[in-house]
């Protein structure tokens, strides 16, 4: 009976003793996923901003839509920054494309009847003021200021001579995939030419403008995911097009003494 009593009493002190341990077997237990947590926390899904990072943008961009299209006033248009400012203007366009395509109305004729008309309205108004006691009207005086102007000229300039620098680069034969391109470009460009004449042509770039970059700004995300994946199947069908085409194509004298 004592044996008996002394292993019931060593079995309660175990379990007091495992307890105790458990209790801090806890503590330690709850530290260690403390501790454990904050490398799940690392490891977590990436932020939306890290995805969007990892995105490649379309053509390699790196700035925002609003600075690749100028950043100024115009972009603010593009992008519909001021809804009324881009409508009117849009409207302004369509109205203009109506006018001269549909209506067959020419340009000339628009701005001499205008002129005629606003000349004619001046003319009289200012002459009848003394007769009806009224002021004559104020006529502002419209000049072009320099700085827009040689801004406009110097951008197109540069424009101008970087695609002659671009024409030369291929008709050197020194890239052939920039030449194909080029030449598709152009065939597509003429057979949408043959279509539609330059006022409709450009009204139809109008159009893309105004409804494109703001549409891209919009879910770029999702484009920028469709442009990589369209991207890397046009690489392979390239690949395919050089190994069976482009590398049966025999090489000239000149590349083959070079090479030599």
């Amino acid at each position: 009976m004592a044996e008996h009593h002394e292993k019931k009493e060593e079995s309660l002190l175990d379990k007091i003793a495992d307890k105790i341990h458990g209790g801090d077997g806890s503590s330690s237990s709850s530290s260690d996923s403390d501790h454990d947590d904050h490398p799940k926390k690392s490891s977590s899904p990436a932020s939306p901003s890290s995805m969007k990072s990892k995105i490649k943008r379309l053509f390699g961009r790196e700035q925002p839509v609003h600075k690749v299209l100028g950043g100024g006033k115009p972009a603010d248009v593009f992008l519909w920054r001021n809804k009324k400012i881009s409508g009117g203007v849009l409207g302004g366009a369509t109205a203009a494309w109506v006018l001269f395509e549909l209506l067959e109305y020419h340009l000339l004729t628009l701005v001499c009847h205008a002129l005629i008309l606003a000349l004619a309205v001046l003319f009289l108004w200012s002459n009848a003021s003394t007769f009806i006691n009224k002021t004559p009207p104020r006529i502002p005086q419209v000049h072009l200021p320099e700085d827009p102007v040689l801004q406009f000229a110097a951008a197109l300039r540069n424009e101008i001579n970087r695609g002659l620098a671009t024409l030369r680069e291929v008709a050197s034969g020194r890239d052939l995939k920039k030449f194909l391109a080029i030449i598709a470009g152009l065939w597509v460009l003429s057979i949408v030419g043959s279509w539609c004449n330059f006022l409709t042509l450009f009204y139809i770039v109008f159009v893309l403008l105004h409804t494109v970059p703001v549409f891209y700004e919009k879910y770029e995300d999702k484009v920028d995911a469709l442009g990589e994946k369209a991207w890397i199947e046009i690489k392979k069908q390239w690949a395919v097009f050089d190994a069976k085409v482009l590398s049966k194509i025999p090489k000239g004298p000149l590349k083959d003494k070079k090479k030599a």
